[in-house]
């Protein structure tokens, strides 16, 4: 299986950066602290001045040339440090979105590149990474077309990395799992067909059921950076909330058992960095503050 590295911190740190001990598979689900490694990177990616720049191959008359720079980092040459590549392409032949850009790219200048992407709108959340220092959806971002500004493209910040731009969301899915994310209901409705639900029982869910699972606001998180084998984090807060606002479910209390404790929930800070990075315009601050509040009256 590959052997997986972590991203680097996009801010500075007053704490000393550690070295792994000990390779990450992939889909290891064994907690970190037991494997021994940081939850930081060692070190920040070798920079682009360092590599040559690969240049788009099919320029037309009169180009539009604008510069990428992309985090890579491969498996198969685990002792290689990530390093910074520099692609160059005409921005007259490419698409209007950041993922137009990756996808040409990896057909036409360089097919080693690796990154995940489906839907290309906004739908799927397989394209999160991290765009000019925000976390973002790559099919949603915009290519800026200034082409002096150069764009550049990580992965997820705090995360261990497969390959390039592609993140172990491995612990993030098993959090979401582990709040069972699906309605629990004992009782049948009287006449068996399915569970209503009034226009404004309904509308409290808008906000909520939205949510993509792209991991964008909860790797943009400084709690869930350094607590995320406990702390779950806002996008699988959010979608705790979901549940404890449907009034069709009926196991609220076991929820709210299960989020009373020094972690889980209150290691949030209101840092609204959630809020601020969110792709789809949700507010996953506003909902943790909505669990913590009926926590605080049950």
């Amino acid at each position: 299986m590959a052997t997986l590295r972590t991203t680097p911190r996009l801010l500075s740190s007053s704490l000393p950066t550690l070295r792994p001990s000990t390779a990450r598979s992939y889909a290891t689900v064994e907690p970190i602290r037991k494997l021994g490694v940081a939850l930081s990177a060692t070190q920040p990616p070798v920079s682009e001045k360092h590599s040559p720049t690969i240049n788009d191959p099919s320029k037309g008359e009169n180009p539009k040339t604008k510069t990428f720079h992309v985090y890579r980092w491969s498996p198969e040459r685990p002792s290689e440090k990530p390093k910074m590549q520099s692609y160059t392409l005409d921005l007259n032949k490419t698409g209007p979105m950041m993922l137009d850009a990756l996808i040409r790219i990896k057909n036409e200048v360089d097919p080693t590149l690796t990154f995940r992407r489906s839907c290309r709108e906004g739908i799927c959340g397989s394209c999160a990474m991290n765009i000019d220092g925000v976390n973002t959806l790559a099919c949603l971002c915009r290519i800026p077309t200034n082409t002096q500004h150069e764009s550049r493209v990580y992965p997820l910040p705090h995360t261990y990395v497969v390959k390039d731009l592609v993140p172990d969301l491995t612990q993030f899915y098993k959090q979401y799992k582990s709040i069972k994310p699906y309605l629990q209901r004992e009782t049948k409705s009287e006449d068996g067909r399915e569970i209503r639900q009034s226009p404004e029982e309904r509308k409290k869910l808008d906000g909520l059921y939205e949510c993509i699972l792209c991991a964008c606001c909860s790797t943009s998180c400084p709690s869930y950076w350094w607590n995320s084998e406990q702390y779950l984090g806002p996008a699988v807060l959010l979608q705790s909330y979901r549940w404890l606002a449907d009034s069709r479910d009926e196991h609220k209390a076991e929820r709210k058992a299960a989020l009373d404790n020094n972690m889980s929930l209150y290691r949030c800070h209101t840092i609204l960095n959630c809020s601020r990075t969110c792709p789809k315009g949700l507010n996953p601050g506003k909902a943790i503050a909505e669990i913590k509040k009926a926590m605080a009256f049950s």
